[in-house]
Parts: C-alpha cells; structure tokens; sequence
C-alpha cells in the first residue's frame, strides 16, 4: 500500500503520539531532533523518542540509543548500556547493530576483544548481504582472527562486497593479486581490482596505484601517472601519497610535473561529487 509520508516535525509527533505507525514514527521523530532535521537539535528530546520505540521493540530505535549511550549524549558514558540495545537490535536481524557489534569485539571498545564473537556477529551480517560485514569478516580470515587464516575465503567474502561496490573489498583483492594471497600473482588483474576502488575516490586505491605506475607492475612504467594517482590521493590527505608525490617531483621535469597536475585535475573535476 501506497503511503503518503509526513511534511513535518507537528506530523511525525502526531503519529509518534497515537498512529498506526507510531514507533517508526518515534524514530524518525528522534532523526530529527537528534540531527537538528527541521527542529532545534535536541538530544535529550531524541533519546525520549528512541526509547519510546526501542521499549516497543524498534529495531533501529535499539541501535541509535545504543549510540546514544556509546557516545555518552545527554547521559552517562555507558558502553554496557549501549552494547544491551546493540544486542536487542542485532538478535532482530538488523544488519548495523551486528555490524556494531562486531567492530566493538574486534577493537575492544567496549570491554574486551573477541574476535571469535567478532567474527559471530559479522558473519550475520555478511549473510544477509551487507557489504560492510563482507568485507570485515575477509579480513578476519585474512589476517586469522577468531578463525583459521584462509586467503581464499578472505577473497570470497570480499568479491561479495566488491560486487556490491565497496571499494575497500575492491582494493583488498588488488592487494592480494599483487602479493600472490590466495590467488596467482597477477599485477594486471591488480591494477584492474585497484582502478575500480580508485573510481570511487577511495585514497588508499589511489596510492597503490600510483606505485603500480611508479614500478610500472601490470601497466608501463610512467611518472606521470604515477604523481598523477598519489596528487588525487593526496586531496583527502594520504600521507604516503604526499611523500611519494614530492619525493617523485625531485626527478621529474617541469612539463612532467604540469602534465600529471592537469591529469590530476580533469580527474578530480570529471569525478566531483554534485
């Protein structure tokens, strides 16, 4: 059935109030006065609406008071309280809170590291199709955290996310095309796997790249293309890229120099974000 939506903050509360959706409107309603959408940003008033709908089993009311409690807004700092709405939401299935879960176990955020629940909650994630969990949870196998080191898997798990369009899976299996992980050393398909990250702006892509150009691994060796790749990698402030676009610039002449920075411009322009 067809719905209507709301115009604005009078109409949501309305809703939240008495409507027959009324904890998704408490969420949204929350949204609003948590990012100032529309009302004064409000955080108090947010998580009185967040805990309206996560008592009525919001799913994403649970994991936007989790972060409440995460982030210490409006109450006490208090990482049990926000792993408690993480749980409630992730044993509904929804996708963020596994996903949040799963990062607070792999760092140790929120009490101590468990890769092995890490991998648990990722690997529900990853299931249901969620790119982020996919990529997480290849680089656990990758680097053998809370499972047996598996390259092949790591990669499996990263085409997933990569086909959905995630430039860290994309750039990770150019990474191990480049360094023979799982797969044959191929600095061709590398270089293909970096150029796809590279489109979408990821810095890291963009550096590695720039490498790939500099030792001329799967495309000719070109300097150019080289400071072409590490300047566009710079603009989001690379620090690697940095160093190698000035280190390059000692050896290259002033034509070489002007010709990569017009390179690097028409990209930068052809690929802003509108």
């Amino acid at each position: 059935s067809a719905w209507t939506g709301f115009g604005g903050a009078g109409q949501y509360r309305e809703a939240a109030e008495q409507g027959w959706r009324r904890a998704w409107a408490q969420v949204e309603l929350g949204r609003m006065y948590e990012n100032g959408f529309g009302v004064p940003k409000d955080y108090k008033e947010a998580m009185r609406w967040y805990r309206k709908a996560a008592d009525q089993g919001s799913a994403w009311a649970q994991t936007n008071l989790g972060w409440m409690y995460e982030n210490g807004r409006v109450v006490t700092k208090d990482c049990k309280k926000a792993m408690k709405w993480w749980r409630k939401a992730a044993d509904q299935g929804q996708v963020n809170a596994q996903v949040i879960l799963g990062i607070q176990y792999t760092k140790g955020k929120c009490g101590p590291k468990d890769y092995k629940e890490a991998v648990r909650w990722y690997r529900k994630a990853a299931d249901q199709g969620y790119a982020g969990a996919q990529t997480n949870l290849g680089w656990m196998y990758e680097n053998g955290f809370g499972v047996p080191k598996d390259y092949k898997e790591a990669i499996e798990w990263w085409r997933k996310a990569a086909d959905q369009g995630s430039a860290i899976a994309q750039a990770n299996i150019g990474e191990m095309y480049r360094d023979e992980k799982g797969v044959p050393r191929d600095y061709k398909e590398a270089v293909r796997w970096y150029r796809k990250a590279t489109e979408q702006g990821y810095g890291n892509a963009q550096y590695e790249l720039g490498l790939m150009y500099r030792k001329g691994k799967g495309v000719l060796k070109d300097v150019v293309m080289a400071h072409k790749w590490w300047n566009i990698a710079s603009v989001s402030g690379h620090k690697k890229a940095i160093a190698e676009r000035d280190a390059a610039e000692n050896k290259m002449t002033p034509s070489q120099i002007q010709e990569a920075t017009r390179l690097a411009r028409e990209w930068m322009e052809k690929h802003r974000k509108k």
